[in-house]
């Protein structure tokens, strides 16, 4: 039997087959049989090469044809197939597929996000850029440049998480026996890390994740957010503090708060002191939420210590600064007046779309 009449009885065979294929399977199995690796069709295209040279072109346009011919005509048997699948399924179902389909919730941000980019668009807008730091640091950056002794307790592993030191020997000592490697309690490494690297002036915020060994409570997360700001300048006052975190407190909390700062003590700020904002519940005439001070704590602040100057390269005699520390969680709890930092973290739906 010549080629062309093995074509031809190819496309015959298909369009029988065609009408018989009751369901995909029996659509597959057609198709395999005739355009599959061992298909029928396949066979004779593969055998092209056997033909008599002056009559290739023609055979080699109607194997072509014929193949187009299958292809489209298993498509469109294919697609009779899917419609009459879809009707029995929709009678079975009772199902209107003109009713509109459920709406899908949109998503939004986090409070602690939204918090921590309003903050970052107070200090951008003074001018102040915004650094990142790595969450593992060493006990050096974390501790050592900020003038932080070896003694101090923050240092001990109640109050740090300390990792396994696989690094070589650089700066730092390991202390009491702990690891030099940690995750950072704070994000004032980050400032350390900058005025190494960059010459003054320095106005700058480094929003971020910091990890203490905390016990979850009403006013304390073992994992929670921090926004840590540094200036460093020629002639930079207790003034230029004063007057910056009056403006933040007052964009953040609403310009009818008044603020008031306490002394303190920070190893890395010498003068330090704690920074209150009047209670929004009670306008400051005190409350329970205020404990009946009128006040709420917000955050800490201070001149940078000489010390931190020197072990950072930076020019004690030339230069002075200030460094302040907030806590975005902090500020979100007393600025919707929450009276528990882990609502923040229990991912209750009905919570967080207040907000």
């Amino acid at each position: 039997m010549a080629m062309s009449d093995d074509l031809t009885s190819i496309e015959a065979h298909v369009k029988e087959g065609l009408a018989q294929a009751a369901s995909m399977e029996a659509l597959e199995a057609l198709r395999v049989g005739v355009l599959g690796k061992k298909g029928s069709l396949t066979q004779i295209m593969r055998s092209m090469g056997k033909v008599a040279p002056e009559e290739r072109p023609a055979m080699g346009q109607l194997a072509n044809t014929v193949r187009g011919n299958v292809e489209a005509a298993l498509a469109a048997r294919r697609d009779e197939l899917s419609a009459e699948l879809m009707e029995r399924r929709m009678a079975a179902d009772a199902c209107d597929v003109t009713l509109p389909g459920r709406t899908l919730n949109l998503g939004t941000q986090h409070l602690i996000s939204q918090i921590r980019e309003e903050i970052e668009d107070i200090f951008v807008g003074l001018g102040y850029t915004v650094e990142d730091g790595p969450y593992l640091e060493t006990t050096y950056y974390n501790f050592t440049a900020l003038n932080v002794p070896e003694d101090h307790p923050s240092r001990s592993a109640k109050d740090t998480f300390y990792v396994v030191d696989n690094a070589p020997e650089g700066k730092g000592a390991h202390v009491q026996g702990e690891s030099d490697i940690l995750l950072r309690t704070q994000t004032s490494g980050v400032q350390a890390h900058v005025m190494e690297s960059t010459e003054p002036p320095i106005y700058m915020i480094c929003p971020g994740t910091v990890f203490r060994p905390d016990t979850a409570d009403a006013n304390h997360l073992p994992q929670f957010t921090q926004v840590e700001g540094l200036v460093v300048d020629e002639g930079i006052t207790f003034g230029d503090l004063k007057g910056t975190l009056d403006y933040f407190t007052r964009e953040i909390f609403g310009k009818d708060r008044a603020t008031r700062y306490r002394p303190h003590f920070f190893p890395f700020t010498e003068p330090s002191c704690e920074v209150d904002v009047s209670c929004g519940v009670c306008g400051g005439k005190g409350c329970r939420f205020c404990k009946n001070t009128g006040w709420l704590e917000i955050l800490g602040c201070g001149m940078v210590d000489p010390n931190v100057f020197v072990n950072c390269g930076v020019d004690p005699e030339k230069y002075t600064g200030f460094a302040f520390g907030i806590g975005v969680e902090r500020v979100a709890c007393l600025r919707y007046d929450l009276p528990d930092l882990r609502m923040l973290m229990t991912g209750d739906m009905r919570f967080l779309n207040q907000f």
